[in-house]
Parts: C-alpha cells; structure tokens; sequence
C-alpha cells in the first residue's frame, strides 16, 4: 500500500522504514539483506542475538552498532561464544561500542550453547528455523507477529532460549527470508521472492 513506501532520492520506491536522512546504511540494509533467504547458521545465530538486543531500542541503533558487536561477539561464531565466561561478560559491559546490557549479554551466550544443542538435535539451525516459513502477509496487513512467528518463539523457548518473544522471532524471520515483508511496490519485494522461489533449504 502507498502509505508503507516512500520515494528515495535515486527516484525508487521502498518500504518507507528504511529512509532515514544522514544514515544510507539503513537504505543499504533494505537493499541489499532484508528479506533475502539466509541459510548460514551463524549468521541466523547473529541475526537473533541482535534481535534480542534491540528489545526496547531501534534497529538503526543496533544496525550503527553491528561491526561492534560482531567483533565483541567473536563474529558470533556459535561455538566459540558459547564458551565464554564472567570475563567475557565483563569485558562486553565495559565495551562501549555495543549495547551494555546484562542480561542481553548474557542472553547471547546462554543462547549459543541452546544453538548447538538445537544443531544437534536438527543438524542445523537453518534445517530447523525454515520449517517456520511463511508466505508474505496480505498488503493491507501490518503487525509484529504472526502464527509462524509465535509457533518459533514457543519451541525456541521450550528448548530453553532467551529473549525470543513473538515479536523478535518475527522480525528475525522478516530479516532471514522466513517471510517476504516488503511492501507492495516496493523494490524488494519482486527481488525477494525471486531468491525465495530459488531458495532451497536445508531439511
């Protein structure tokens, strides 16, 4: 719908979120990784760490902070983070360069060893996040959740998960390719469904 879009300087229509003056980085974002299906763990194991990090704040803030945290987080290699311990809880409260929150901190990691608990029980975190996925939402709809996104968070959560609520699970499954949610006349929204249609999980 007209309302979701916005016309950015180049004269191309997008999702009207991704236009912020002054940080082209958003716009980038949208372009070129909303959306687009995922199939690497760690970068799905990223991707929800940052989710649940940006509880309560905005995307662009986390975006702003991405290299940071990819570089406190070890580039969130699931196993190596799920061997840190107190110092390294420490040293990323006193890391400016992040969001220095305890209990996100320590999500993450607790959340690395529920990964590779999950990669052994579906042989992969992508084997098991695809099964969640969704068709796009009909144009006229806009919302934080959905059944698929709910269905997740209760699974991830009985696995023993943190800070996977609906809400985050479902912006993690908008960001991976679990759902093409880009808006009507938008430009990625014909381009994501191409990589979706290609797309060929593992099962």
């Amino acid at each position: 719908m007209a309302e979701r879009l916005v016309q950015g300087a180049d004269g191309r229509w997008r999702c009207q979120w991704c236009e912020t003056p002054g940080f082209d980085t958003y716009r980038d974002y949208h372009d070129r990784e909303w959306g687009y299906p995922v199939h690497e763990d760690r970068r799905l194991f990223e991707k929800l760490c940052l989710e649940g990090f940006q509880s309560g704040l905005s995307w662009r803030t986390i975006l702003a902070k991405r290299e940071a945290f990819r570089k406190g987080f070890e580039n969130f290699e699931i196993a190596r983070v799920a061997k840190f311990g107190e110092a390294d809880v420490e040293r990323l409260l006193g890391d400016a360069g992040i969001v220095r929150h305890r209990g996100k901190i320590e999500a993450a990691i607790h959340n690395a060893a529920r990964a590779l608990e999950l990669q052994a029980e579906a042989g992969s975190l992508a084997a098991f996040f695809w099964r969640f996925e969704e068709p796009g939402l009909p144009p006229d709809q806009v919302r934080g959740t959905s059944e698929g996104s709910i269905r997740l968070s209760k699974e991830l959560k009985k696995r023993g998960w943190k800070f996977v609520g609906p809400t985050t699970v479902y912006a993690f499954m908008q960001a991976m390719g679990l759902v093409n949610d880009h808006a009507p006349g938008c430009i990625g929204r014909d381009a994501v469904a191409r990589e979706r249609k290609k797309f060929k999980p593992p099962r």
